[in-house]
């Protein structure tokens, strides 16, 4: 039986296939290729297509289809990390132990190369080779488009820029992770539901938990921050504090930060179980999250 690093690593290594061949049905004279791939296959971790997967298995769905559902969200994840490392957003030189995209290619190409695979991520959803009803295809190009624009992914970025070295209460703090992380992982949780055509009732269910999801990895994210080593996370360390960010940690403290996630888990871990056997694999995910230290 594979654990979950073996799990993690195939299910990256087959989103990573699957672009690759994405990638040789595109014009070979687009000069925006290279640096969207140095973008996208950067080493990353694979958390969210693992989510998608280990959703998915609930449900009985096509491992191939979850990978080419798995191959959209990993474009747009990367994308949004191309644009967060630009100097005028956070503005990190270093993105997985490598130079950041722009840093590598300039700031202009990095800003095109991000758009660039924002619509790669739609064209994926709605290629005729995806063998899914146009209704559910509709479905979710609206979903993910609604979790990455402004009341999603740069919503929260918005915020995040915009609570720094402010007091912020902690709605205003959830408000804002959530819109950053969370959005996407609601996708990658709820998408296998829109697939199956479950009802609005699971759809909704599911968004929740992934909305939880992003949370306890936000939070997990930010005591690494805190605590880690920047040449095993793979870019600087303790920035956060440095920069006046807002998060749990600046909020609460590390100690009741650490109190909020395993309460936290122990939430969304009694919602999974209702979906029975079939959810061990997101359950395990979960655990990941917390005890993560990269």
């Amino acid at each position: 039986m594979l654990g979950f690093q073996d799990k993690i690593r195939q299910i990256t290594s087959d989103t990573d296939k699957y672009l690759l061949q994405y990638f040789k049905k595109q014009d070979l004279k687009s000069y925006l290729l290279k640096p969207m791939k140095y973008g996208l296959f950067s080493g990353g971790k694979g958390f969210r297509s693992k989510i998608i997967v280990d959703t998915g298995k609930i449900f009985n769905i096509d491992y191939n289809l979850l990978i080419a559902l798995s191959a959209a969200v990993e474009c747009v994840h990367s994308y949004s990390l191309i644009h967060d490392d630009l100097p005028c957003m956070d503005d990190d030189d270093i993105r997985r132990g490598k130079l950041s995209t722009h840093k590598k290619f300039g700031e202009s190409i990095a800003i095109l190369s991000g758009n660039s695979l924002l619509t790669l991520a739609f064209e994926i959803l709605s290629d005729r080779k995806l063998k899914l009803k146009n209704k559910i295809k509709t479905e979710l190009i609206y979903s993910l488009a609604i979790c990455s624009g402004h009341s999603g992914m740069a919503g929260g970025q918005y915020l995040d820029i915009n609570f720094e070295r402010k007091k912020i209460n902690k709605l205003q703090l959830i408000e804002m992770q959530n819109k950053k992380t969370g959005k996407l992982l609601s996708f990658c949780c709820s998408s296998p539901a829109i697939i199956t055509e479950k009802k609005l009732s699971v759809k909704k269910d599911l968004s929740q938990i992934g909305l939880q999801i992003g949370l306890l990895y936000q939070i997990s994210d930010d005591l690494i921050d805190i605590r880690g080593n920047s040449n095993k996370v793979g870019k600087p360390t303790k920035k956060d504090v440095k920069r006046g960010k807002a998060t749990l940690i600046s909020l609460f403290g590390y100690n009741n930060s650490m109190k909020f996630a395993y309460s936290l888990k122990k939430k969304i871990v009694n919602k999974i179980k209702k979906y029975g056997k079939k959810s061990r694999d997101l359950l395990e995910s979960i655990e990941y999250a917390i005890r993560r230290e990269i």
